[in-house]
């Protein structure tokens, strides 16, 4: 039996949750849509299935359903709010709407029973829980019974023994639940009896096989963006294939203050990579224009991205294969795991670029979170202060710059975010959050200066907390650290006379603005 779960998702916010909640416990886990065929399962074989929660209700039209035999594979099920209700439903018991909507923390009463329960092994009697559901359960066969419940749902926990099915009403993996990290390592431990086997340096040893399996003796082309994903994938490759990988790092222009000339003194220097540095930044502003739209904006970074990189195979020769730090976020970001939706955007890395033809991408962290990563650089021997960087997208301040992108819109941005950097390493800040970022912002507004009325730009500040960039919250930063940040930003960079603070988390909006 493979060691590995597949969770899948009927449209919760908190499935990235579970996912990690997993990983945490050393055990891999995979999000895949609630709609994968049976057999498709059965294929994979994984040691365990979750289902998610999800916003519907099982007897709804268009509810998110599953086949039966799911629950017939002899595979260890444990089914989550929505989950627990599809569980229900697909074993003839009966779901109906609660008299009142449960929300919020509530407290577990642990049921005596003659049968003992496995699931809640280990956790305390009246421990709190997270809970967001409008359905009840009803009855239910005599080959389940209820271990748990709380003062609005009878039926919080139930346990099938003989079937390996269990379902919880309420959010194991969110931190509210005391403890859920107890619930879900019994249920991956205890019941589906698999082992924490998953972690970076056993990650690392196998990259290292698949990837010399699957390049063999070709060249490796590779798209430095300065940031921690490709940098670490770098020497992972460097490790694996030595002289078949070439990195190339391309100044598109629109990359941090002084960030091209540093980095490249870092690749070589310091990293000792063979980097081909490309300073492209005339052609990817020349070829966007005064573009305005996001998506095409982003198409065209992307399409000038590949133009670049062939350039580069003209003067090296043939090249089968492209690496990019893709990680799992990008992956379910950019492909809907519920079904037939609507594309939110062109993901930096998996939607930007357009198709590449003869290439065939080599992605060796698209099973992997941000943390995981870092954790592998360290494993690398990455500079801890390197690893620590916050994310930068690849097209780069160009998504940060609303509407039309010119030359001076960039200068601009890039004193007003090197600024920020510096003061947020100054009020030891940096470290401490997940991402920190400006936008520079297609609107003026009237100020004065120097007792002379000014019509200038607004830069808004973007601070967000986060595990793995699926959800952020708004950083509630210090009111001095703002002052200060904003009052040099006004007197320092020319043509800004307003600072704003974004307090928006994701969702409902989106980390970058583009």
């Amino acid at each position: 039996m493979k060691h590995h779960v597949l969770i899948l998702d009927f449209g919760s916010q908190y499935t990235k949750l579970i996912a990690r909640r997993i990983r945490d416990l050393n055990v891999y886990s995979e999000i895949v849509p609630f709609n994968l065929p049976v057999e498709e399962i059965e294929r994979r074989a994984p040691g365990a299935i979750v289902l998610s929660g999800g916003p519907s209700s099982v007897y709804a039209r268009n509810a998110p359903l599953v086949s039966r035999r799911i629950l017939e594979l002899g595979i260890p099920v444990l089914g989550i709010c929505y989950g627990l209700q599809l569980i229900a439903h697909l074993s003839g018991m009966s779901v109906q709407p609660a008299r009142e909507r449960e929300y919020g923390l509530a407290t577990l009463d642990i049921i005596a029973s003659k049968q003992k329960s496995r699931l809640l092994h280990d956790v305390s009697n009246h421990s709190k829980v997270w809970m967001s559901h409008g359905d009840k359960i009803g009855q239910f066969p005599d080959d389940f019974f209820v271990s748990g419940k709380t003062d609005n749902s009878e039926v919080a926990v139930i346990e099938s023994h003989p079937r390996r099915i269990y379902g919880v009403q309420f959010h194991p993996e969110v931190v509210h639940t005391q403890e859920g990290g107890q619930i879900i390592a019994n249920f991956l431990f205890s019941i589906a009896g698999l082992k924490a086997e998953w972690n970076m340096e056993s990650f690392i040893q196998s990259s290292l096989k698949s990837i010399r399996q699957q390049v063999g003796t070709d060249t490796v082309l590779l798209g430095l963006s300065g940031g921690v994903d490709s940098t670490v994938l770098a020497l992972l490759l460097r490790r694996a294939i030595k002289d078949q990988l070439v990195p190339v790092f391309i100044n598109t222009g629109m990359l941090r203050k002084n960030e091209y000339s540093d980095l490249m003194k870092k690749f070589k220097e310091e990293l000792n990579l063979n980097v081909i540095g490309i300073d492209a930044s005339a052609v990817f502003l020349k070829n966007l224009g005064r573009t305005r739209s996001p998506e095409k904006k982003r198409k065209i970074i992307g399409k000038t991205f590949i133009d670049v990189f062939r350039d580069v195979e003209k003067k090296i020769g043939r090249v089968r294969f492209f690496a990019q730090g893709t990680l799992y976020p990008d992956v379910i970001e950019s492909v809907s795991v519920n079904g037939p939706s609507v594309t939110i955007k062109s993901h930096h890395n998996v939607g930007g670029l357009p198709e590449l033809a003869n290439w065939t991408l080599v992605e060796p962290f698209k099973e992997l979170f941000k943390d995981e990563v870092r954790k592998i650089g360290r494993e690398l021997g990455l500079d801890e202060k390197f690893i620590n960087r916050h994310p930068f997208p690849g097209p780069g301040l160009g998504v940060r710059i609303i509407g039309a992108i010119t030359p001076d819109k960039v200068k601009k941005l890039q004193d007003v975010d090197a600024i920020l950097i510096e003061e947020l390493h100054n009020f030891d800040l940096y470290n401490r959050v997940w991402q920190a970022f400006t936008v520079l912002l297609p609107v003026r507004s009237v100020g004065v200066m120097g007792d002379i009325r000014t019509y200038e730009n607004v830069a808004v500040i973007r601070i967000v907390d986060s595990v793995d960039g699926m959800t952020a919250d708004w950083y509630p930063a210090p009111h001095e650290f703002l002052k200060r940040v904003s009052n040099r930003i006004v007197n320092e960079v020319k043509g800004i006379n307003r600072v704003t603070y974004d307090l928006t988390s994701k969702p409902p909006g989106t980390i970058e603005w583009e």
